[in-house]
């Protein structure tokens, strides 16, 4: 496994903790077609199926905070697309999953790596922000 991959993976682990601790319900994980890829499928405390990106990087201390990239900065516009496309065929075939009239929505998790070159779940180690509904 790259360290792209273990830190990609790393970052989906440390937001389902997150949203786990939150209410949320994890459905799925890494949910693929070949026309895009769902990180994260959950179900939010009040019931909405949520689609969520992950986005994970490593923080450089060589950097002052306004030269580095943030993860969000990694969310294209193209990707965006790919996902919400995703994410509505995903909810128009599992029908069942969408109760109530609640809906589905999709959501960010940016997390940034205070230690980069640990890859554990520490949580004094990681800042963790979500975004809800962004599309």
């Amino acid at each position: 496994m790259t360290y792209k991959s273990q830190l990609g993976k790393l970052g989906e682990d440390i937001a389902c903790k997150y949203l786990v601790n939150k209410g949320y319900k994890i459905i799925d994980r890494n949910f693929r077609k070949p026309w895009g890829e769902i990180d994260i499928i959950t179900k939010a405390p009040n019931k909405t199926l949520v689609f969520v990106e992950v986005k994970t990087i490593r923080q450089n201390s060589g950097l002052t905070k306004e030269e580095q990239l943030q993860p969000e900065d990694q969310l294209t516009k193209s990707k965006l697309q790919k996902l919400k496309r995703t994410a509505s065929l995903y909810a128009g075939h599992c029908q069942d999953l969408i109760k109530d009239n609640k809906g589905w929505k999709i959501d960010l998790i940016a997390i940034t790596l205070s230690e980069p070159n640990k890859l554990t779940i520490e949580e004094k180690s990681c800042l963790v922000r979500h975004y809800e509904n962004i599309a």
